[in-house]
């Protein structure tokens, strides 16, 4: 069965169990059928642990139950129901005051904690808030003062009931409209309900500047919440653990322990480190056994050199070890237990044993880390005198394992260069017979063009040859020929000559005659005088 509760933070609205608490949820039921919890004010608001309403005086001192109001006032409380059990385990769960002797009247409350276990006994749970937790929220929030009275009133205007299975009992009177408030029940000495409240009014510049960044950041914590980077809004950092950070990497948590020791006891001392490579990040975190000696800390280390390094110094602002339980439940410690901050089962137990990021006790830190540091010589002596010897021996080493990782960096870079030296000798040398090859192929190529060439001019020179030699024997053959054409021509021309002078000698004298005279002329000619000369 359900009713709704309006109130001036929000709806609220509560499922009741019946079969549980039958004679505590008629007893609610008819309440707010007789509108007897209008206007009752919250009277009594604790913050994440719970808020009671239902006196009508406002005083925490009044109310009774139905059975008052019908038979009188003898049957101004009713005895509480035991069987069965329920307890206050959660935020939201409604249940009945107890005036004394087990008896209940009209006097309610709603937790806003988880594990109220000491209720158990005393208080009888009857309901349970199923929607309307943000109003729940806003009324968990309220502002009180030192008796947990809320400066502002916070009031149930109206109830709403849903379901009633039960019938009225004989002589119950329902109003039609609800009662107008009384000037009692509206001067409680607070602030309205419904008045309005400037938090700026009569505060200064500074004050303001103040308010607008402390809701600011509430508003960013909100958000982180929602994405999950926050357990909670009010989750804080511890204020016993410093941050140091811009250290020296030779820097060890020994080193930091001692440094950091004459402000207090330290509870554990991280240098953080990568977890693959072991090296350090250049950032610790410092957790003393009280706030005052962090502060001590704080105030006389920032910016002091260690190792050669100014390191700087502030608190903490990390809530990596802390756990969200669930919305409404709080947040817890790593591990399930608070913290201790002289013990170490807060850690949790399934954390690898090789973990750098674990932090580490003061009393265990010598035995964890001996095998992997040097042995240090811690004789008695003299303060300045050990102090300083424990100074130059931390210098010496220091410059030792630098001069080794000097030498060590040489080497690497040695090998690096003679690596990069051979493998530009082994691409020369690549480079070098890929341009033989490709120059004997060339070598190759024109070499077989050239006999090619060759041949093929031998044949052309072959060629020309025969044809010259059959010219010349042709034009000797002709020549030889013509020649002795001529001599045959000749020849018969004397034959003929002969012939003709032996048949008329006459005419061959004067043929003679005439022929000598050509010839005397021819000789005697500007043309052949040089012949005879």
């Amino acid at each position: 069965m359900s009713v709704i509760l309006e109130t001036t933070k929000g709806d609220l609205t509560v499922d009741l169990f019946i079969k549980e608490r039958p004679k505590t949820c008629l007893n609610f039921l008819k309440l707010c059928k007789m509108k007897r919890y209008n206007f009752n004010r919250f009277h009594h608001v604790e913050r994440n642990f719970l808020c009671q309403t239902g006196d009508p005086t406002g005083t925490g001192r009044g109310g009774e139950s139905i059975f008052g109001l019908l038979y009188g006032q003898q049957a101004k409380y009713y005895e509480a129901e035991q069987v069965p059990v329920l307890k206050h385990t959660k935020p939201g769960l409604l249940s009945m005051v107890n005036v004394g002797d087990n008896m209940l009247g009209s006097q309610f409350f709603i937790t806003l904690g988880d594990n109220l276990d000491f209720l158990d006994k005393e208080h009888c749970v009857f309901g349970e808030v199923v929607e309307g937790h943000d109003a729940l929220l806003n009324i968990n929030e309220a502002i009180c003062d030192e008796n947990h009275i809320p400066y502002q009133d916070i009031r149930i205007t109206h109830t709403v009931i849903l379901d009633d299975p039960f019938p009225d009992p004989p002589g119950l009177e329902i109003p039609i409209h609800s009662p107008e408030p009384t000037k009692e029940m509206l001067d409680s000495g607070r602030i309205a309900a419904d008045e309005d409240i400037n938090d700026m009014e009569g505060k200064t510049a500074e004050e303001i500047e103040e308010l607008i960044a402390e809701k600011e950041a509430k508003a960013r914590a909100t958000i982180l919440e929602m994405v999950g980077d926050l357990p909670s809004v009010d989750a804080a950092p511890p204020e016993n653990v410093l941050f140091v950070c811009k250290l020296n990497p030779v820097t060890t948590d020994d080193d930091l322990m001692i440094i950091f020791s004459r402000f207090g006891k330290i509870v554990n001392c991280e240098i953080i480190r990568d977890r693959q490579t072991m090296n350090s990040l250049q950032y610790a975190f410092i957790e003393f056994d009280n706030p005052k000696s962090c502060e001590d800390a704080y105030f006389k280390m920032d910016n002091v050199l260690i190792d050669d390094r100014r390191i700087h110094v502030d608190f903490s602002q990390s809530v990596s070890r802390l756990q969200w339980k669930g919305k409404g439940r709080g947040v817890e410690f790593v591990g399930g237990k608070a913290f201790d901050p002289n013990k170490e089962d807060y850690k949790m137990k399934d954390q690898p044993k090789r973990e750098q990021s674990k932090r580490i006790s003061s009393d265990d830190h010598p035995k964890r880390y001996a095998p992997q540091q040097r042995q240090r010589d811690f004789q008695p002596r003299d303060q300045y005198r050990g102090g300083r010897e424990h100074r130059e021996g931390r210098d010496g080493r220091d410059r030792r394992e630098h001069r080794e990782d000097r030498d060590g960096r040489d080497r690497r870079e040695h090998r690096e260069d003679r690596d990069r030296r051979d493998h530009r000798e082994d691409r020369d040398r690549r480079e070098h017979r890929e341009d033989r090859d490709r120059r004997e192929h060339r070598e190759d190529r024109d070499r077989r063009e050239h006999r090619t060439d060759r041949s093929d001019i031998d044949n052309r020179g072959r060629r020309g040859g025969e044809r010259d030699h059959r010219e010349d024997r042709y034009n000797r053959d002709h020549r030889e020929e013509r020649h002795n054409r001529d001599h045959r021509h000749q020849s018969d021309r004397r034959e003929r000559d002969h012939r003709e002078r032996r048949r008329s000698p006459d005419r061959s004298h004067k043929q003679e005659d005439v022929s000598a005279q050509k010839r005397i002329r021819r000789s005697s000619s500007p043309k052949n005088s040089h012949r005879t000369k």
